[in-house]
């Protein structure tokens, strides 16, 4: 009888201790990418109206992916830092790929259409995408605009190596001391480790 109870003790404890690690296992697939993780690839509409995919840039070494909109303070703060680090970094292998996430029924300032007006009035150097039916943020698990996540290519796939802010001044470039996204960049074009991993994203919420 002692033995029939230690084995029922074991066996519940080996039970609660699977149906805890599916617990903490289900929170990072619901809410997006953590570092290390590999980013699946995407086809959304560009406002040339063609599609794009991370597999197009066969000579690529990585990717700085922004969730970006049209209306939101934020995100129109920092275009130009936006182009600057498309400038910067597309020649080194590193371009710029922008989306817009918002959901155009909720909030008709970020539809298609005036996503093509808002690249032309500001000059974009970078493909600006439609993420129509709002799949792919998601699975990014961004939250904000602007949300970045800086992709390393490698032979097991794009590898997820920055997630959060450009840099911490969101209001000033000149005030901001701590560019988060342009040294995560240098770091992995020097095969380095990129310094700070995780910030926390500053924006306006997207809107489903």
């Amino acid at each position: 009888m002692k033995t029939l109870k230690i084995l029922v003790g074991v066996a519940l404890v080996i039970a609660i201790s699977a149906f805890a690690i599916d617990k903490v296992s289900t929170p990072k697939i619901d809410g997006g990418y953590a570092i290390g993780d590999t980013a699946t690839d995407f086809k959304l509409k560009n406002i040339d109206d063609s599609f794009i995919s991370l597999e197009d840039y066969k000579d690529a070494k990585g990717f700085i992916v922004i969730f970006t909109c049209n209306h939101c303070p934020y995100s129109v703060a920092y275009e130009d830092r936006i182009i600057e680090l498309d400038k910067k970094f597309k020649t080194k292998g590193y371009p710029v790929i922008a989306i817009n996430p918002n959901n155009p029924k909720a909030y008709p300032d970020d539809s298609f259409a005036n996503m093509k007006v808002r690249a032309k009035d500001k000059g974009f150097t970078f493909p600006y995408l439609f993420d129509d039916g709002q799949k792919i943020y998601p699975q990014y698990g961004a939250t904000k605009t602007p949300h970045v996540y800086v992709l390393e290519k490698t032979n097991n796939g794009n590898v997820v190596r920055y997630i959060g802010a450009i840099d911490n001044n969101y209001k000033d470039a000149s005030a901001a001391d701590e560019k988060y996204v342009e040294d995560a960049v240098n770091a992995l074009l020097n095969g380095q480790k990129v310094p700070v991993e995780t910030t926390r994203a500053i924006g306006c919420s997207i809107k489903a």
